[in-house]
Parts: C-alpha cells; structure tokens; sequence
C-alpha cells in the first residue's frame, strides 16, 4: 500500500511541473522562504545537537556496543565500506561544488566581509569545509546509527519507524507511516534532483572532451543511459555492483585530486588546508549558529540553512543505505568512520580543488569566477583547462560524475525498495526495477520542464517535519543505548560472579 501512496504522490508532483512548472516553482518557492525565515534557527539547533550527540557516543563508555550480536561480524572490508558511504552520501556533490562553492563565496562574501578580497577568500574556504563537513555527516551518522541499532540489535525492520516506533508517546507509535512516507518522498526528489545536477555535469564535461552540445536532448540522453548503468548495477546487489563500483569511484577520485594536488599549486593547496582547518576549527560554534538578525542579507538562509535543510533530506535515504552496510561495527567505529573520515577528505577534496581555483583566479587571472557566473557545472573544466594535461583531466572527471551518478542512483534504488517493501533488506528486482524507472521519469520529466530547482525546493521543504523525526529518532536510540549497555553490565557481572564462584570451589 505505502509503495502505492508514495508513487502516486510524487506522479501528482511531476505531473504538475510538467502542465504547469510555474505554479509548482511559486508554490514551493514561497514554502521555502516561509521555512528558510521562521524556522532557520531550528535547522542549525537541531544539527549542532546531532553532532554533539554523535561525538557523545563516539567517546563515551557506549562506544563499545556493537550493531549486531557478539558473533556478528563486519560485511565488508572497511576500505569497500568507507568508499560504499562516502560515494553514497556526497559523491556527485563534492566534484560539482569543489571548485564552484569557493568561488561563489569568493565572490559574493559572507555578511561582513568584502567579495574579491583576500579575506573573502578565506571565509570562501572556511564555509565550504563547514558546509560539508562534520555537520551534514552527523546528521547521517546519527540517523543511520538509529536505523542500524534497532535493526541489528532488536530485529526490527530497516525503515525509519523501527526507532520511533519504541517511543512510550502513543501518537508517535501512530504516525509511522507517515515518518516513512516522509522519507520515501524526500529521497525520491533529492535523488531525482541530483541525477538533474549529474547530467548538466556530464553534459559539460561532454562538451569540453568531445564536443557535445549542451542540451536538454543531451542531458536526457546521459540520464536514459545512465538508469540502464544503474538499474544494471542495483539488480546485481550491494556485494557486488554498488561495492565494486564505489570502489572504482575511490580510485579515480583519489588519482584526479592526486594530479591537481601534484600540478597545480602544491604549496598553496598544503597552506589553504592547514589555515581553513584552524579557522574552521576556531569558528566552529559561530558558523554553527550564526542567524543575521540586524543585517538584511539572505545569505545564511541560501547557504547554510539551505544545506543543512538539504543534508536532513538525503538522511534516510544515506543513512538507511549506510545502516544495510555497517552490520557488526562497534558505535565508536561506526561514528569514527562516518563523521570524521569523510570529513577530513572533504576538507581534502576543497583544498586542492577550490585552493586551486581560487589560487588561479586571484594571482594568475583565469576567469573562473566568470565561469560559475554564466554556468555552475563548468567551472571544473575551466580550472582544467588551465592545467597541464587538461583534456585526461576533464575526461577522469566526467567519467568520475559518471560513475558517482550510478552509484549514487544504484543505492537510491536499494534503499527506496527496501522502503516501499516493509524494510526488508533484500528486495525483489523487479520492486528495484520499478523505483529505479519511476525516478529516472521524474528526472526527465523535471528536466523537460524546467522543474529541476523547484524540486530541489521541495526536497528542502520536506526535510523541516523531517528535523523533528530525526530528533524523535535520537531520543529513542538514546533510551535504547542505555537499557543495551546495562543489560550488558548485568550479563557480565553474573558471569563474573560465576566464575569467581566456580574457582573458590574445590
């Protein structure tokens, strides 16, 4: 019944951007405004509980619990698991927003700062690693954590009601429908959003190696074959198609940012790293809940409230596809790995591409900043094409947005059936097959009327009843952490006392 539900909503929704993609914009636009000015505050609340919560448990005595029994052992080996994760939840993003985020913030300052100044340069580095750093990967830490936790520990299902649903709250236990209604429909549009941004991405790079026009034929051409890729992997399972292929992303992503690390400014790159870690670290409250309340500026509300909007978005679809790989790993390493590790090769991944960008722009004069002006999805391959080697360049990293597009669509596909089947871990292909058609359409069809960026939209304003499932969620991992580790206490203070027992016998 809900896989009935949840499609036939987000058919209603694409079929209203394609007879009237105006009125779908307006509507969602001025739901955005209303959200993005009265309810900011409770955006940048409710993630910096999160990360506070989440290194919490990282360094407490609940550390040592494990996601699973005492025999359960880990899936996978944690280089496949990392790179499963890492592709999962930021892959397409990173290689979209690494060189074009700092030079948007380069020139258009955050409030309180001269655009095209060296300090705007700084604060351009600064809000890009905070950005994606480790707010929105605590956010899917924590979410997945819970799913992961009540999933392997108390065999529940792998739906995001399974935390909820151990509430004492009466009308909580009652809305778990709708919580997982909830997350189908924003994983649904986030996905469809993002396959939008992967294809002007592609297209771009397509135009820079070979030629290709960009055009909306162009982009819907790229996302028809890019679903069979995806559809191909997703029917072949995680241990197989959607491992090997984050894998591969891993390698190719980790050579690419070799070769601009290596030819491009190499000292620039090591200084802007280690003076944005300090600045970062050192501001980390302030940005965390920096509101402008006597300056007009909607700065904070495009940026920040919008990131972190979008971040809970994508949290049940990363965090169920992160919880369905992470069985037998310990609180301590689960949040280790999923909050600081891809935070630190985000901070990486900013440095040596936006460092270069910006390096570029202010002291050699490439227009880069022109670039994201005219077209976000080309500043990439104007940096390249003041690179050495530009063309193998732009060629690993439109393969490289390939290959995160159909990951990134192949784990959506997984975790959208698992969903819509009650949770089970393993759905049917042709339930895979199905989710995997049904957003490639919504992403055609948004393409073909424009609706991209409204759904984008949507996607930010499902995400605000969102925050406070998500907070319901840490509740109850919360109350469900504490009753595991004491029952573990107990068990090992009977055992103790039996073996104590049993050597005082003669």
């Amino acid at each position: 019944m809900q896989l009935f539900l949840t499609a036939g909503f987000i058919l209603i929704v694409v079929l209203w951007g394609i007879v009237a993609p105006a009125s779908l914009g307006t509507t969602f636009d001025f739901a955005l405004a209303i959200i993005t000015r009265n309810f900011g505050w409770l955006y940048l609340w409710v993630i910096l509980a999160l990360v506070i919560f989440a290194a919490f448990l990282a360094f407490s005595r609940y550390g040592n619990l494990k996601l699973g029994g005492e025999e359960d052992e880990p899936e996978f080996s944690l280089g496949a698991w990392f790179a499963m994760l890492f592709a999962a939840g930021m892959g397409i993003g990173l290689v979209f927003w690494g060189v074009a985020e700092p030079m948007s913030h380069y020139t258009i300052a955050p409030p309180g700062i001269a655009a095209n100044t060296p300090e705007a340069a700084n604060a351009a580095m600064r809000y890009s690693f905070f950005h994606w750093g480790v707010h929105p990967w605590a956010v899917y830490s924590v979410v997945a954590l819970a799913i992961a936790f009540f999933q392997y520990r108390r065999q529940g299902a792998a739906l995001i009601s399974a935390s909820t649903d151990t509430l004492p709250w009466r009308p909580i236990r009652h809305a778990a429908g709708l919580f997982n209604g909830l997350a189908v429909i924003a994983t649904a549009f986030g996905v469809a959003a993002s396959l939008g941004m992967g294809a002007l991405q592609i297209n771009s790079g397509l135009e820079t190696v070979f030629g290709v026009a960009v055009s909306t034929r162009a982009q819907v051409t790229i996302i028809l074959a890019s679903t069979v890729l995806f559809l191909s992997s997703a029917l072949t399972g995680v241990t197989r198609g959607i491992k090997w292929l984050s894998s591969l992303n891993m390698v190719i992503a980790a050579l690419l940012a070799a070769a601009v690390f290596l030819l491009g400014p190499t000292i620039v790159i090591i200084d802007t790293f280690t003076n944005t870690l300090g600045s970062y670290l050192s501001d980390f409250v302030r940005m965390s809940l920096r509101m402008t309340p006597f300056r007009d500026s909607s700065w904070v509300g495009g940026w920040t409230i919008f990131y972190w909007a979008w971040w809970i978005s994508w949290s049940p679809f990363v965090g169920l596809f992160i919880a369905r790989v992470s069985r037998g790993r310990t609180i301590r390493e689960f949040i280790t790995m999923t909050v600081l590790a891809p935070s630190m090769a985000a901070f990486l991944w900013f440095s040596i591409f936006g460092g270069t960008a910006l390096h570029m722009e202010i002291w050699q004069g490439i227009p880069i900043a022109e670039a994201v002006k005219s077209d976000v999805s080309t500043a990439l391959f104007t940096m390249f094409n003041a690179m050495p080697f530009s063309l193998i360049m732009s060629v690993a990293a439109t393969l490289l947005v390939l290959v995160f597009f159909v990951t990134s669509a192949d784990s959506a596909t997984l975790v959208l059936s698992m969903m819509s089947s009650g949770g089970n871990p393993n759905p049917p292909a042709k339930v895979k097959a199905l989710w995997g058609v049904l957003v490639a359409g919504v992403a055609i069809s948004l393409l073909l009327s424009g609706g991209i960026e409204a759904v984008q939209t949507a996607t930010i304003v499902f995400a605000l009843p969102f925050a406070i499932v998500i907070l319901l969620m840490g509740i109850a991992l919360w109350r469900a952490i504490r009753e595991d580790w004491r029952e573990e206490q107990r068990k090992e203070r009977e055992l103790r006392q039996r073996m104590r027992k049993m050597m005082s016998e003669p």
